[in-house]
């Protein structure tokens, strides 16, 4: 009788405890304040003595502190030495050689990476100002591996200037909006091969290599922007669509002592790729060309005088090789030897070869856990810094190892998900960690994997969130169709009882190479909802990444197909768990998930209740060529697999409710396959509910945008699924 009294009793205490503890909000989610945003650290500039580093103050300067100590040690300039008639710097650069600060202002932004800004140099000896340029804002502003030029863009074409003799010289002359493009890339190579600078000093400074993008031939994509004025303005900008023209991209080298340029050879074949462009520590020119299927990558060595080209090295896939990155080649010592990805064993791991290509490539990673990101060789310590999975798709983990691949150290103790940034010297590495149980810790470490201190435990955060109701996240598996093991996770609703049945809401994005179900630090909406009564899941299906190339390609040539055929499997394991009420499940998805949140939508029968697709592809003939053409091929080569995976063609099996969401200033997937799917669905006298978002892009943000969305979908949610 005793125990039972006690167990009413301390059950009361909890349940009187649980009722004092707040629900989390949408305005505290998606606001302008972002309450449970968890704090960061801007990534400091090494210098070059490898013990001390610089930081961005806003009100003070650029400040100087000790890596070993984390102290201030002095201040390399004080924003008081500068007038007020430059604006707010918002970010700076050094010259290699640390005697000038390259700062910039008055950004303003074109695409996803790519700005004009206004560029000012300053002179830490004398504490001099000068101004880049008067002509207008400029972009990529680069100093010379020597600190005396700095090469930068203006209105497509390329110049430098000379701070010795405070003269500015051109050097293109041809630039032109929508048609030719001097320096930087075009914007489909910005937006699916992270490239936006396209020019480059060699190490000794007499030459600076650039790529030409020649998009007169590519088709225009027109957006209206809508803005407060009287009439509309409309933008048009080049946009490749799958199968259509692309841009004609050429590799130039620019001889400053001669004033000469040369153009490199880079074949016959106009219509393929040069995603990278990079000089060796020797100086050798070297660039990437890859044909247009993305499936034959060639590794090569231009002379930077006569432009004769030699090949040092290829790689072959039936399907598709991975998006070149900026360190899928990775110099050693002098350049004579270099390390790349590859997955000629079946998952991706790290080969060394030779740059005289006298050996074949030797494996210096090996197994099952995949590479996902090198950060750099050291040449004093001899070994190579980079992240990797940890015994699972679901963790991540920092290592070295060396060339010959032994030694190989796990250089991060916490199990989660972890990520690095090196300073240039290799002498130190700041680390971020997190969990599903664990917010963010980032610390400073000596190369040698000792931790220094704590940079950030974001301690404040974790304290605020104790006054808060917060669900509980598990992991599971189960099999798809096929027999393929596949990984989710649950957000459970508060107070969770197996014995009850609750409304399901599926999340997913599914995408070629991406991954959702990570074992790492979130809060947004899936707890929102699982806060609210709502159990969430979502599983990584057939296409995602971390576990080898045959999961990864097996989507190649029918994307969506696979992918959606593992979310249905999903939503009938879910709804024969005893908790779930099979009458009330919901999908949703951004992107490629409002993409497939459509197609489960439309092929999964009654199976669920309602669907929400925010900015979804709907059919991928819309949609760019790099990304679509790499995962796809192109359409007159398989119409079937573009055609019979669009959710275009599934429109008449619309059953329940459907909410479509789209900004109307969205230059990544336009809003004209929203469009499209709208008029399928009135021709099919399907009902459904749509929310425009006028002049935003992709990521619908700005002016309250972010919370109207989320809002707009918990008031659906509410009304279509609890």
């Amino acid at each position: 009788m005793l125990r039972w009294t006690l167990f009413l009793f301390f059950s009361m205490v909890l349940a009187m405890a649980q009722a004092q503890l707040r629900e989390i909000s949408l305005k505290e989610l998606y606001g302008e304040n972002g309450e449970f945003f968890p704090e960061g650290v801007s990534y400091p500039y090494g210098l070059r003595d490898g013990k001390h580093y610089t930081t961005l103050d806003p009100e003070r300067g650029v400040i100087i502190s000790s890596f070993a100590t984390g102290k201030e040690v002095g201040v390399a300039l004080s924003f008081d030495l500068l007038p007020d008639s430059i604006g707010k710097v918002v970010s700076y650069a050094y010259s290699a050689d640390e005697k000038y600060l390259l700062l910039e202002t008055e950004r303003e932004a074109i695409y996803r990476r790519s700005y004009l800004s206004s560029f000012w140099v300053y002179d830490l000896k004398l504490k001099k100002l000068q101004q880049l340029s008067k002509a207008g804002k400029q972009r990529l502003a680069t100093f010379s591996p020597d600190g005396a030029k700095i090469a930068f863009l203006r209105e497509n074409n390329i110049f430098y200037y000379d701070l010795l003799t405070a003269t500015e010289h051109q050097i293109t002359s041809d630039g032109k909006r929508n048609q030719i493009i001097n320096g930087a890339a075009d914007w489909v190579y910005e937006e699916e091969f992270a490239l936006s600078q396209a020019l480059w000093w060699s190490p000794d400074s007499k030459y600076l290599a650039y790529l030409r993008f020649d998009e007169t031939l590519v088709s225009e994509y027109s957006m209206m922007y809508y803005d407060s004025t009287l009439y509309p303005q409309v933008y048009s900008y080049k946009y490749p669509k799958a199968g259509e023209v692309n841009s004609v991209v050429s590799l130039h080298v620019f001889d400053l002592g001669h004033k000469k340029t040369v153009t490199v050879d880079t074949g016959k074949e106009t219509d393929q790729y040069i995603p990278r462009v990079l000089w060796s520590p020797s100086g050798a020119l070297c660039y990437l060309r890859e044909n247009r299927l993305q499936n034959h990558l060639e590794i090569l060595e231009a002379n930077p005088v006569t432009g004769v080209s030699r090949l040092v090295l290829e790689e072959k896939d039936a399907c598709y090789i991975e998006e070149p990155t900026d360190w899928y080649i990775t110099f050693l010592d002098d350049g004579k030897r270099f390390i790349i990805p590859s997955e000629r064993s079946g998952y991706r791991q790290l080969y060394l070869c030779d740059w005289e290509a006298k050996e074949a490539p030797r494996p210096v990673t090996t197994g099952e856990d995949e590479v996902i990101e090198v950060y750099g060789y050291s040449q004093k310590t001899q070994r190579l810094y980079y992240r990797a999975y940890d015994e699972s798709p679901l963790r991540t983990a920092l290592f070295s190892i060396k060339t010959d691949g032994t030694g190989k150290v796990r250089m991060s103790e916490e199990r989660g998900t972890n990520s690095a940034w090196f300073n240039s010297a290799f002498t130190y590495y700041i680390q971020t960690y997190s969990s599903i149980t664990q917010v963010p810790q980032i610390s400073l470490h000596s190369i040698d994997g000792k931790k220094l201190r704590l940079l950030e435990d974001n301690k404040a955060l974790k304290e605020k969130l104790r006054d808060y109701q917060l669900p509980e996240k598990r992991f599971f598996t189960f099999q798809a169709p096929d027999g393929t093991t596949l990984n989710g996770y649950m957000v459970l609703p508060i107070g969770f009882d197996s014995m009850m049945v609750y409304p399901t809401m599926m999340y997913q994005y599914s995408g070629p190479n991406s991954q959702t179900v990570l074992d790492r630090w979130k809060l947004g909406w899936d707890e929102f909802l699982a806060s609210r009564g709502c159990l969430v899941v979502c599983v990584d299906g057939r296409g995602t990444g971390g576990r080898g190339a045959a999961f990864r390609k097996c989507t190649y040539g029918q994307l969506g197909n696979l992918e959606c055929l593992d979310q249905l499997a999903a939503a009938e394991y879910i709804a024969n768990l005893s908790f779930v009420d099979a009458k009330r499940i919901g999908i949703w998805g951004w992107s490629f998930g409002g993409y497939m949140s459509l197609l489960c939508k439309f092929r999964g029968g009654d199976l669920y209740k309602m669907c929400v697709a925010v900015a979804p592809v709907t059919n991928w003939r819309f949609y760019d060529s790099i990304y679509t053409e790499r995962f796809m091929g192109l359409p007159s080569a398989n119409a079937k697999g573009y055609d019979d995976n669009s959710p275009l063609h599934f429109t008449s099996l619309l059953k329940g409710g459907m909410l479509l969401m789209h900004g109307t200033f969205d230059d990544n997937v336009h809003i004209q396959h929203s469009m499209r799917l709208t008029e399928k669905l009135i021709g099919e006298e399907k009902p459904f509910e749509m929310q425009f978002y006028p002049d935003r892009n992709h990521n619908i943000y700005g002016g309250g945008a972010t919370l109207h969305l989320y809002e707009r979908m918990w008031e659906y949610v509410t009304r279509e699924l609890m």
